[in-house]
């Protein structure tokens, strides 16, 4: 899957939505973003928008919005509730997939840089992109606010980490960072009372309640030394919550704001609440997420539920995530979507891809006057049905009577199989824009010298993409015989039929991702680069066959 950044800019207007469509007009005039929603507050004169993409698309697309805000929000004219100090008063950068923090931190620094060098914006970095301990806090850098800054600007321990010191009236200061996905998630309880809600979220929540003598409720509060009240930690770190009655449903919920996910994921907010819920005499009927979501932290909660079940985790993303809605109840109040909730379903949904096709749409795709598909998706295809069948047997072999202590070693072996799986799907539609790289390159126009050898380097480019490719396939399609032979030895046997299918799709997968290396090794002008990927390739095939004939020993032995 590719890098992921989400990007959430707060933006001084929340009135005037011609002012504000220009804004995200901006946003998504740029490619490979996805404009996921766009929430503007009358009383707190500010919108909250989020969108989604590669990094340097979110990057760029984030600099136009704020180039953008810059020319249609005059901050010597704002009024509103929230605190701010800038037209573009925050721009928070988060990761969402396969990028770490440290690289989100990069992005959301080097956007800042941009900010302040070309629009001459005063920019403070906080949270993971601070500079210092003192500016982490974004209390600290938006300390005065817009009224504050022209007296902050001349205070060297506030000078802007990007841009001017000498005051930008019209705009202000915006505050960049790199933080974790924050996810607002609520609580159902079968309870009416605000007060007993409140008496949950303060026992999960990481501020928890103060200490009193006496009566936990109405008993003086406890002070240290200094006069600061005494707080009993709440049992999640990195949660704030609170309780409240919902008139619309009926009932009392836990509101919660979980703001690192890895430290305190979605399914372990939710156990904790049951269990202090179940201490008060009260039952959790259900859960509501508020707005998206990342499929890992779906997919975490349908395992961790699987898992309590001892039951085998290698499955289908779909069933995860409906173990996941089921357990949590996140389908009490409202259908849930995975479609319409999950970040990465949202941006699929943008894109036409081959594994989106039914068996037969696939087939007659294939067959049909287009070059692509070809040998080498099919092949990619094949591949990953082999990992299949593996990842089948783990998962019958975990649920087979008799066996049942070795259900974890199985569900073990069924992930590594859907690992595979997932990679050579994937390498379907990858085979096939690998192909079309090299369709695109042949037409550049070859007119003028200059033209010539910007034509000459993107074939060379695209050839060398279109050999790696089904390498890659070559290398997954090779490793997921592991697993295969795994089951072969260890694996349900009535089942070991499967296995033996399984290492003949496997080594099909391999050899026919040889045969486009090999092809495509001809349009390769560097001949030391080509004798290396060639011996590579090579290399994989003969492990591979020999692996076949081992499997396949096994498999007919046990058959008889």
């Amino acid at each position: 899957m590719s890098q992921l950044i989400e990007c959430v800019p707060n933006f001084s207007e929340g009135r005037n939505p011609v002012v504000i469509k220009q804004i995200t007009d901006a946003i998504e005039s740029v490619e490979n973003v996805k404009l996921l929603n766009v929430d503007p507050g009358k009383d707190t004169n500010r919108t909250v928008v989020t969108f989604v993409g590669s990094p340097e698309a979110v990057v760029e697309a984030a600099f136009r919005g704020v180039k953008r805000a810059s020319e249609v929000i005059d901050m010597q004219k704002h009024k509103g509730e929230h605190p701010r100090f800038g037209a573009t008063d925050v721009c928070p950068l988060v990761p969402v997939s396969n990028i770490t923090m440290e690289e989100t931190v990069e992005y959301a620094r080097k956007l800042a840089k941009r900010i302040g060098d070309e629009l001459g914006i005063h920019v403070y970095c906080y949270e993971f992109a601070a500079q210092n301990e003192e500016r982490r806090s974004l209390a600290n850098c938006r300390s005065g606010e817009y009224e504050g800054l022209p007296k902050k600007l001349q205070d060297p321990n506030w000078k802007p980490d990007f841009g001017p010191t000498a005051f930008n009236a019209k705009s202000g200061a915006t505050a960049v960072s790199a933080r974790n996905f924050l996810i607002a998630y609520n609580v159902n309880l079968n309870t009416t009372s605000t007060r007993r809600a409140n008496s949950v979220a303060f026992d999960v929540r990481e501020a928890g309640r103060v200490l009193r003598e006496g009566d936990p409720v109405t008993g003086k509060v406890v002070k240290d030394k200094n006069g600061v009240a005494v707080r009993i930690p709440g049992k999640l770190r990195k949660v704030r919550a609170i309780g409240w009655f919902i008139k619309e449903y009926g009932v009392a919920q836990i509101s919660m704001n979980l703001t690192d996910i890895t430290i305190t994921p979605i399914h372990k907010a939710f156990e904790a609440v049951c269990e202090s819920a179940q201490d008060r005499g009260m039952r959790v009927t259900g859960s509501e997420l508020i707005g998206l979501i990342p499929l890992n932290a779906m997919l975490e909660a349908g395992k961790y539920f699987l898992r309590k079940q001892q039951r085998s985790t290698g499955v289908s993303d779909e069933e995860l995530i409906n173990i996941a809605v089921k357990s949590m109840g996140l389908d009490e109040l409202a259908p849930f979507n995975p479609k319409e909730r999950i970040i990465e379903y949202q941006l699929r949904s943008d894109r036409s891809l081959l594994t989106d096709l039914s068996l037969e749409a696939f087939a007659n795709e294939t067959a049909s006057e287009s070059p692509a598909p070809g040998g080498g998706s099919v092949a990619a295809y094949v591949g990953s049905l082999g990992a299949a069948l593996s990842g089948m047997v783990a998962n019958l072999s975990s649920h087979k009577r008799g066996w049942d202590e070795h259900w974890k070693e199985f569900s073990d072996w069924a992930e590594k199989a859907k690992g595979f799986q997932n990679k050579l799907l994937e390498l379907v539609d990858e085979d096939t824009d690998a192909f079309k790289r090299i369709m695109e390159a042949f037409k550049m126009p070859k007119g003028t010298d200059s033209e010539k050898v910007v034509r000459s380097e993107a074939i060379q480019t695209a050839t060398l993409l279109a050999i790696n490719v089904p390498l890659t396939l070559m290398e997954t399609a090779y490793a997921s015989m592991e697993v295969i032979q795994a089951m072969a030895e260890h694996g349900n046997p009535n089942s070991v039929s499967d296995v033996g299918v399984g290492a003949l799709c496997a080594r099909t997968a391999v050899q026919g991702a040889y045969l486009n290396v090999l092809i495509n090794l001809g349009g390769l002008e560097d001949n030391v680069k080509s004798d290396e990927l060639k011996h590579r390739a090579e290399g994989l095939l003969y492990r591979a066959e020999f692996k076949e004939q081992e499997i396949l020993k096994l498999v007919y032995e046990k058959i008889g």
